[in-house]
């Protein structure tokens, strides 16, 4: 596949509102080796090159010794990669107790990190903001993505607020409510039958009209572009601020953006001496992928499955979400379709409406208890991922 390499300097075409963070270059998860700050969407050559493809992370300069309470992700400064741009002032979103639901589940603490709480309904507005700032610092005019749900819609939102096109390829059956709100934000959307043939149209609109990708299109997958991902390390450093550092963090898992962001904001906490401890990541999946590769199976193989939880559908595994389990001592948890409608249900009565994989957290903790490995006195921690009134699954009452 073709490689699609962008250097940029800090040239005068950069929007005066667009402050970039001291970011030193990129590192490959895989083989570590650095390159130049670039986008790199495909990941790294040497790793695809061996055919174990690979995503890149962020390299920062020296990080402060310090945290600030937050008012928004741009507060935190040199921990993402940009400090000023455009935001909707996304993030901040709170970190509740659940002490019913803790009881009874049997653990010591339970706590939700209420991702609806951001302005389009989701974590995927952190992932927005700095993806289409990055967009942005490099002059690009389209941004282009393959969503049929919360990051179609939290993408053309902050497409409109930047002035940028839009242009989603979403599956043809895609939930009213998120059409209405493509059409609404003026997005382009582009139809498709199946998931590699969105990839696909992603690939071509960014190798031949320089349009900006904000999620993967490589074959085999390794995850959105690196500026999108380094977002979610603000989930971490949010929950360090308000002192909610769990033993466990509950994350539904698709194909790793969130998971991988989250371990490295940790990584980071930890290697600073802001945080006492890593707590254990555990992947929510509904039907064995990440569990099937760490109990051997390759990587890059395709595992199909069938499921209503769309937000963490899909047929394929990648290196950032089997490091961050393996790193932080966590794992992956299945978690079937009505096992999370159950956990919905469970959380209704906290209160919290969320869509259906962020309910999948609550049968993942269940499970995780029943099997010892997270144990009564433990701390836990569910990330509630979007708002559950777009969700086109229906809770049976």
């Amino acid at each position: 596949m073709n490689q699609r390499f962008l250097t940029v300097d800090d040239s005068a075409a950069r929007p005066a509102s667009i402050r970039r963070n001291a970011m030193a270059g990129l590192r490959c998860m895989g083989c570590t080796r650095r390159y130049p700050l670039q986008d790199m969407p495909t990941g790294c050559p040497e790793c695809a090159g061996r055919g174990t493809p690979a995503s890149l992370e962020v390299v920062y300069g020296a990080l402060p010794k310090t945290l600030q309470p937050a008012s928004s992700g741009y507060r935190w400064g040199a921990w993402l990669p940009y400090t000023q741009g455009i935001s909707l002032a996304e993030g901040n979103t709170p970190c509740m107790d659940l002490p019913r639901l803790a009881r009874e589940l049997g653990v010591r603490q339970l706590s939700a990190k209420v991702e609806a709480m951001n302005p389009t309904g989701s974590h995927k507005d952190r992932m927005s903001a700095q993806g289409i700032n990055r967009a942005l610092d490099v002059g690009a005019r389209t941004v282009v993505l393959a969503s049929s749900g919360n990051a179609a819609v939290s993408a053309a939102v902050y497409c409109a607020v930047a002035g940028l096109r839009c242009e989603v390829a979403t599956y043809r059956q895609m939930p009213e409510p998120y059409v209405r709100a493509l059409s609404r934000f003026g997005a382009k959307r582009v139809l498709f039958d199946r998931s590699r043939d969105r990839w696909e149209h992603v690939r071509r609109q960014v190798e031949s009209e320089g349009a900006f990708a904000l999620t993967n299109y490589h074959v085999p997958a390794i995850g959105s572009s690196v500026f999108c991902v380094e977002a979610y390390r603000a989930v971490a450093l949010e929950c360090a601020a308000d002192a909610c550092l769990p033993d466990h963090i509950i994350v539904p898992t698709a194909r790793g953006d969130l998971l991988w962001g989250l371990h490295s904001g940790l990584r980071d906490l930890l290697a600073a001496g802001l945080i006492p401890h890593m707590p254990k990541l555990w992947a929510v999946e509904p039907f064995p992928r990440l569990s099937r590769v760490l109990a051997g199976a390759p990587l890059q193989s395709e595992f199909e499955g069938l499921t209503a939880q769309s937000s963490i559908a899909g047929s394929t595994v990648t290196l950032q979400q089997e490091l961050a389990v393996r790193q932080s001592g966590g794992g992956a948890v299945v978690v079937n379709d009505a096992e999370a409608a159950k956990g919905v249900s469970q959380l209704a009565a906290q209160g919290l409406w969320v869509e259906l994989c962020a309910g999948a957290g609550v049968g993942a903790l269940a499970s995780l208890r029943r099997q010892g490995d997270i144990a009564p006195s433990d701390h836990a921690l569910l990330l509630l991922t979007a708002r559950g009134d777009r969700d086109s699954f229906h809770v049976a009452q």
